[in-house]
């Protein structure tokens, strides 16, 4: 638990975090013991989007014992431009032809997988929920969500026809378009039939989809995206988590899939998650310009290097 903050759930917390025997936990405490040596930190955030957080950290009397180093709120920071390849422009053709805000944007970031029987209850959902879609599909594995993680470089090759159900993408032909291991996020964020982004609440992904304007459904896999998850759920109120099946803890089913596709992309509570977003989003655009919290908190940066380093 941070002072001043809200508590984190141990659930919540990184696998290294939570295992005091392994070599990650000892890693994860020397770099923390580190940090005091730093003369400032740069935090790709804003006041606004966690104001108690920031506040807390700048003047809780606890921070005041320990040494500290100032934090530096300069974001949102995201990807401005991609290198589009020939499927990718087919898939932004496609996106082209759908109503505004009628699709949701479906993948788990660079290198995150599910397993077979969770991508077979993926598919199902969003089949079911007769919501438009994009999903960026990879090959499952069996073992963990997390099995390619550290091999997002390779290059899968396998046909989506062959790890689908059968008759899938027959029957969502027209409703939906899969893509095969990656496409160009940030783009289809900000095209105007996005609609919703099913995320792995990866950090980068959430700043790409708030800069956008576009409410998440979280499906967290590693990492810190079980707190960046829970952040965005209860705390900041713009994503809406989907929950696990009964005696299950491993597997969403599907008909709890339609029901949060169906509820961000076109129901009651996606309406507040969507007006949550927009603010959110201005918000995100204010903190940038010249009289915003970052581009002041980068100025003072900036003015403290001319003073200390001349």
């Amino acid at each position: 638990m941070v002072p001043g903050c809200s508590p984190i759930r141990t659930q919540d917390l990184l696998d290294q975090a939570r295992n005091r025997k392994i070599d990650e936990y000892k890693w994860l405490l020397h770099h923390f013991s580190r940090l005091p040596l730093a003369s400032g930190i740069f935090v790709n955030s804003w006041k606004d989007l966690e104001p108690v957080s920031i506040k807390s950290i700048k003047e809780n009397p606890f921070f005041k014992q320990i040494p500290t180093p100032p934090i530096h709120p300069i974001g949102p920071i995201i990807k401005q431009e991609e290198t589009l390849s020939v499927i990718d422009v087919e898939c932004l053709k496609w996106l082209d032809k759908q109503p505004p805000d009628s699709v949701i944007f479906v993948t788990f970031g660079s290198g995150g997988t599910l397993s077979f029987e969770q991508q077979t209850e993926l598919a199902w959902g969003l089949e079911l929920s007769q919501q438009r879609f994009i999903w960026v599909v990879r090959k499952p594995t069996d073992s963990t969500s997390a099995g390619t993680f550290f091999n997002a470089g390779e290059t899968n090759e396998n046909d989506p026809k062959v790890y689908l159900p059968e008759g899938f993408l027959d029957r969502t032909q027209g409703m939906g378009f899969v893509v095969s291991s990656w496409a160009p996020q940030v783009t289809i964020l900000g095209h105007h039939s996005t609609g919703g982004f099913l995320s792995h609440c990866g950090w980068n992904s959430i700043l790409e989809s708030i800069v956008h304007g576009v409410p998440l459904v979280t499906w967290p896999l590693y990492a810190e995206q079980k707190m960046n998850s829970t952040m965005l759920v209860e705390d900041i109120g713009m994503a809406i988590k989907p929950k696990m099946e009964a005696g299950q803890q491993t597997i969403v089913g599907r008909k709890e899939i339609e029901k949060v596709v169906r509820m961000v992309m076109e129901g009651e509570e996606g309406k507040v998650i969507r007006s949550r977003v927009k603010e959110l989003k201005e918000s995100a655009t204010k903190a940038l310009d010249s009289s915003g919290s970052s581009y002041e908190s980068l100025s003072c940066v900036a003015d403290y290097w001319k003073t200390n380093h001349n």
